[in-house]
């Protein structure tokens, strides 16, 4: 659908929308039964050998949609479809590039099920790639070995290996300058001078290159000079009200100082909505984007952790295990990247001021999407402890103090999944476990009704007791959503976002009154940031937004020039740098037009975006697509237009549908949407094409139904309030020989 300028007249929406008097119960339109989806990973068949070049990876699917390759735990790639039917199901495949790997590759398939938007993943297969001269190094670091207390001069010996010449290694103190290591034909070694260093730990790092700009990165040696460090545990302060700040919002509060005087006035504000103050932020500090906060972006980390604390914010680093998806970071195999990730925070805090380090770090590693998680021969459970035990051991080794503190789903201690998990030499709900060796806990409670046997109060009395039991005070972070899930699970139930603040801050405030009287709260933390900051006090007449200080300056154009590629017959990606503002970026308006050199207008909006790229789907086959982007900032004011960049779409013998006709109306019992779909070239009505899609605003339930002689499909919402604002978007359909172009709607 087309965007339109809503509301206050600083957002855009994406559905058209109406005004409800009064809205009551109504009844779901059935939907077509379907099966779950499937996906299979067919070639290469396992153990096939690459050397090196580009290999065809394929399979086929039913029932799904996105399907993504990933590979080896670190990179994911979207699938080219091939979908003859329309209906969601048929091949998938993906050219990968193994120049950069080499040994044993793990790839994995995933897809969305177009009746529960859950992730179904694809048996594994291993991909053997001959191809040692196209990696780093493997860098290890020989001596000293841990807790050995040192004085004076040290050699720190490296070893690495390559199966081409290593041109040099380094070593670095403490994240200090890297340092050449001089080789003596057994091993590299580096003369460190500890004189002057005191009882401290101190971490050291090696790295080796064998080709410009490729580097193999060692684990880290934590060396105890002297004594080493011993920081004494302290009592873990309450965290409420805490908050998740994931990429791109972190990065904005890193590299764009305004961003900080928006978070400041939000976390600040109590009155609006008669809410907590925020007090602790989980601060994503993972890679995005070609940035590294903990490397290239160390300056502006110390800048920002200076300013939080000044203001008395708490600060834990949020990670998510190293891998892509996060999951992988629960499996043995890919534990070395989830301990790296949290090597990095400890050699952050090692090496800056106190008013720079971390107060804790927060773990969003989630086993549990892995199918292996439902298979107890698998015992995933056990592996994602050992790496939550291993992080923690590194923490212990350098003799910090950094509370850890996993998220966590509030069923652990309650489902099939989460009872009787042997570890350790004893039995114990996996929630138990994780207590067990955790500083705290951040429980994902997401529902939006504090009461009843499903509600928020429910879902954490089992850890709250648990906590209280081994005598862990302010160890338990009740956590709750306001995210518009749209992707994944039910948005009646899992997220404040059809309620609004209003029913948010009515519900939370029973959750004190009941969670609160336990030694074990320690706050309620809300994911995230971004949706949190955009919740009014309910949809419709009336509510309220939360306001960020006044600003007239619009943002910068985005840096540099955009990219576009087209993936295949009806999406193009969009990529395109970061613009700065003097407050904070909001959106990214992506417009789109088919005629060289346009003027953007409102008409020509294609979709908003929060981060740096933009999948534009729905589209034409065989057709030029023209692309500028401007960047929005939250008083609303845009900023220059991009330069212009284009792609051209491919083929395919399914012929575009479209949505016409969207109308919403109030029966005086629900909310009623209703379309038409109609061949795009001809007009024609479509009688019998499957169409799914969801109510927004103030409600959230997704339905299906089959289009009749007419070509129309109608839809009914849930109960919502009344005085409420309510929408509908159009999300899949699926008729023979079709395919929907959304892009090219006509409401």
């Amino acid at each position: 659908m087309r965007q339109r300028l809503q509301g206050t007249g600083q957002r855009l929406g994406w559905m058209l929308s109406v005004m409800l008097l009064v809205v009551i119960l109504g009844t779901a339109v059935p939907g077509t039964a379907r099966a779950a989806g499937t996906i299979t990973l067919d070639e290469p068949p396992g153990g096939y050998v690459s050397s090196g070049g580009l290999v065809e990876v394929s399979g086929t699917y039913t029932g799904l949609y996105d399907v993504r390759l990933y590979v080896n735990g670190t990179a994911q790639f979207e699938a080219l479809l091939d979908d003859p039917d329309g209906d969601d199901s048929g091949s998938w495949s993906y050219t990968l590039d193994t120049a950069r790997y080499n040994g044993s590759v793990e790839l994995v398939a995933r897809g969305l099920d177009t009746a529960t938007r859950y992730g179904v993943w694809s048996p594994g297969v291993s991909l053997e790639v001959n191809n040692p001269a196209g990696v780093a190094p493997a860098v290890t670091i020989t001596g000293p070995d841990e807790g050995i207390a040192l004085t004076g001069q040290v050699a720190v010996t490296v070893q690495a290996g390559s199966a081409t010449p290593v041109s040099a290694v380094q070593v670095r103190v403490n994240r200090g300058p890297w340092q050449q290591a001089a080789y003596n034909g057994t091993d590299y070694v580096y003369a460190w001078n500890t004189a002057g260093t005191g009882d401290r730990t101190v971490s050291l790092e090696a790295r080796a290159t064998n080709a410009p700009g490729r580097y193999g990165y060692s684990p880290t040696v934590y060396a105890q000079v002297g004594a080493g460090t011993h920081e004494p545990a302290l009592p873990l302060p309450e965290q409420d009200r805490a908050m998740w700040i994931w990429e791109p919002e972190s990065y904005k509060l890193l590299l764009n100082p305004g961003s900080r005087e928006v978070l400041e006035a939000f976390v600040t504000d109590t009155a609006t909505f008669g809410s907590e103050p925020v007090t602790t932020l989980y601060l994503a500090v993972g890679s995005y984007a070609g940035y590294r906060a903990l490397e290239e972006q160390e300056d502006e980390l110390r800048s920002f952790m200076r300013w939080a604390h000044e203001r008395n914010l708490s600060v834990h680093a949020l990670v998510a295990g190293g891998t892509s998806p996060a999951y992988m970071g629960a499996y043995e195999r890919y534990h070395d990247h989830a301990v790296r990730e949290i090597e990095q925070i400890i050699n952050y805090n090692l090496s800056v001021a106190g008013k720079e380090q971390f107060d804790g770090i927060n773990v969003d590693i989630e086993p549990y999407i892995s199918p292996d998680f439902k298979n107890p021969t698998k015992f995933l459970q056990k592996e994602y402890l050992d790496g939550l035990q291993k992080m923690i051991d590194r923490r212990d080794t350098a003799g910090i103090r950094l509370p850890f503190g996993p998220a966590v789903p509030k069923w652990y201690d309650s489902s099939e999944q989460g009872a009787n998990i042997q570890w350790n030499g004893t039995t114990k709900w996996l929630s138990e476990h994780i207590q067990d060796i955790s500083d705290y806990i951040s429980i994902m409670d997401y529902r939006d009704s504090a009461d009843g046997t499903a509600g928020i109060i429910a879902g954490a009395a089992g850890e709250l007791a648990y906590a209280e039991a081994i005598g862990k005070p302010n160890s338990v972070v009740i956590g709750v959503e306001t995210l518009d899930i749209a992707n994944s699970g039910d948005p009646e139930t899992i997220t404040f976002q059809e309620e609004g603040r209003s029913h948010m801050e009515a519900e939370l405030d029973k959750v004190y009154a009941a969670s609160g009287q336990s030694s074990a709260f320690g706050g309620i933390a809300v994911h995230h940031y971004d949706s949190y900051r955009a919740l009014p006090s309910y949809w419709g007449p009336g509510g309220v937004f939360w306001t960020a200080p006044e600003d007239h300056e619009a943002p910068s154009a985005p840096a540099g020039t955009p990219s576009a590629v087209a993936s295949d017959y009806q999406s193009i990606r969009l990529t395109y740098g970061m613009a700065s503002d003097n407050s904070e970026v909001d959106r990214y308006i992506v417009y789109r037009s088919t005629v060289p050199g346009f003027t953007p207008t409102a008409a020509d909006i294609a979709g908003l975006a929060r981060g740096l790229n933009y999948q534009d789907k729905g589209l034409l086959p065989e057709t030029t697509y023209y692309y500028r982007i401007a960047a929005r900032d939250l008083a609303g004011n845009i900023g220059p237009f991009s330069s212009i960049v284009s792609a051209v779409t491919g083929s395919t013998a399914l012929k575009p549908m479209i949505v016409t006709d969207l109308l919403l109306s109030y029966n005086g019992s629900a909310a009623t949407a209703s379309m038409k779909v109609r061949d795009y070239a001809t007009g024609n009505v479509l009688a019998g094409a499957a169409v799914e899609g969801r109510f927004t605003y103030s409600a959230g339930r997704y339905s299906a139904a089959v289009t009749g002689a007419d070509g129309r499909a109608a839809f009914t919402s849930e109960a919502i309030p009344p005085g409420r604002q309510a929408g509908f978007e159009p999300r899949r359909i699926q008729a023979a020989g079709y395919y929907y172009a959304s892009a090219h709607n006509q409401p």
